[in-house]
């Protein structure tokens, strides 16, 4: 689904941010506020809060930004020790209110509030079956599927009722759950969305990113395993093994993209991950050039490895808009045209008749490049030489990224040269996977590579499309299975 604000920029879409926290003696809606704001890049379209005061949850979310959707009063209504969180870019689901997070429910034993980064590819089974049982849903998205099983298993106990439910998800899952007593954050068994535990003062905390932690005066210390179970309550923080791991995926996308870059993962910091990819790039795709340009901001680590290996200067030679927000306000032709201005200025007198060399982290439909090279060009570039630390995006993504059609995926369909001639620059040229995985010093056989090789580590039901859930099918009309959609 195209948003009204996808012209200004038609980069790979955030999926969402979760969080725990349980602090003693503390408010922790204000302590779960601050963490929330830290994972604000992971989702711009809607913020939430579950509180417990360990007898009853409270929530509230809204659509926007955290900042939007919290402040004092709001946060005075919010007691409790125990919070859950949530920011939200839809990729299953529309992005309205009642698909908004946490996902509120009665269960036998009490309130419980959802959080769930990622995407399930047996939803619209779930959902139908579920549907056909008599579960009535309030909302499209698939986190409630989850919250409607952990509800249906909760009378086995809440560590069980995960580890039951766990065993009917198949896609990319890293949930916080809140019960009035605990909380409970689990990973699904391929680990491709992240999932970090910690703790915070007397307290504990789990977060998709350790970004998340410091603002708060936490401390990441454990990377939550493939198919892990954390279990937080006041008698502490424990682990446990809730379902079997599989082969391991861990989105790469993550590192090149997502991921903030003071954010840790796979035991390596996303910025010196990133800034390895910049030096693996240099090294496979040279650029006769007189300077290094980032698109900021992802693009800045990439570049600074490239400059530092190519002996070419590392200039910032674009400022970003730090307060441009989403928009649903729809433009006019022209301003389609002249959308990254938008997000984008030229430092005219750094590109003044320079051959640049622009290094970005992705093309997805090559709007956005295109139009950031014809600034630099009416800028007074020479020459530009594109430079990407994604390889070529030839296949969606179903596992938590807002890429579910090929059509839309510039490299599916065009050769590098077309893209090149396409974006209008001199020469175009893409990181390998090998050497993007080498740059994050993992094996490939680690990550998730879909997108870029058509391998779904998880089988994918033939048709799935983002808004699957809108209209599900009948349970005798379920989708077959096939590795390849």
């Amino acid at each position: 689904m195209t948003r009204p604000d996808d012209w200004l920029d038609d980069s790979p879409k955030e999926e969402c941010g979760v969080l725990g926290v349980y602090v003693p003696g503390a408010e922790a809606a204000r302590v779960a506020f601050f963490a929330l704001y830290a994972l604000q890049h992971r989702g711009q379209e809607s913020a939430g809060l579950a509180v417990s005061d360990g007898r009853q949850v409270r929530m509230h979310k809204d659509m926007g930004l955290v900042s939007q959707v919290f402040d004092e009063d709001v946060l005075a209504t919010l007691p409790g020790e125990m919070a859950v969180g949530h920011t939200r870019y839809s990729t299953t689901g529309a992005s309205v209110l009642h698909n908004a997070q946490p996902i509120f429910c009665q269960s036998v034993v009490g309130e419980i509030g959802v959080a769930h980064n990622g995407n399930l590819i047996n939803a619209r089974e779930l959902r139908a079956e579920l549907t056909a049982e008599g579960e009535a849903f309030d909302g499209t998205a698939d986190s409630e599927i989850i919250a409607r099983l952990l509800v249906r298993h909760m009378h086995l106990g809440p560590e069980n009722a995960v580890a039951a439910t766990m065993k009917r998800l198949e896609g990319a899952f890293s949930v916080c759950v809140l019960t009035p007593g605990m909380i409970l954050a689990f990973r699904d068994p391929h680990g491709v969305r992240p999932l970090m535990a910690g703790s915070v003062g007397d307290g504990w905390m789990v977060a998709s990113e350790s970004c998340a932690f410091f603002p708060v005066g936490g401390v990441a210390t454990h990377e939550v395993r493939p198919g892990e179970l954390v279990i937080i309550d006041r008698d502490g923080m424990r682990f446990a093994q809730a379902a079997p791991p599989r082969k391991e995926a861990k989105c790469l996308f993550e590192f090149i993209y997502f991921a903030r870059p003071d954010s840790k993962m796979f035991e390596t910091t996303i910025n010196a991950a990133r800034r390895r990819m910049g030096m693996e790039l240099a090294r496979e795709q040279p650029a006769s050039a007189d300077i290094v340009v980032p698109v900021p901001d992802s693009g800045i680590p990439a570049a600074r490895g490239f400059a530092e290996v190519s002996g070419l200067p590392f200039v910032d030679g674009m400022i970003k808009n730090r307060y441009i927000h989403r928009t649903f306000i729809q433009p006019d032709q022209r301003m389609r045209e002249l959308g990254v201005r938008m997000k984008l200025a030229p430092m005219v007198d750094e590109l003044a008749g320079k051959r640049v060399v622009l290094v970005d982290d992705s093309i997805v439909r090559a709007t956005t490049t295109r139009q950031i090279v014809r600034m630099l060009l009416d800028s007074g570039a020479r020459e530009v030489h594109v430079r990407i630390t994604a390889p070529p995006i030839k296949w969606p993504c179903f596992y938590g990224i807002d890429m579910s059609s090929r059509g839309e995926l510039a490299a599916a369909h065009m050769t590098v040269e077309e893209i090149r001639a396409h974006i209008g620059a001199d020469s175009l040229g893409y990181l390998s996977v090998e050497a993007a995985t080498r740059a994050v010093g993992k094996p490939s056989e680690r990550f998730c590579l879909a997108c870029f090789t058509g391998d779904y580590p998880i089988p994918v039901p033939d048709g799935l499309s983002k808004d699957a859930l809108a209209h599900p099918p009948d349970v005798g009309q379920l989708a077959t299975v096939v590795v390849k959609p």
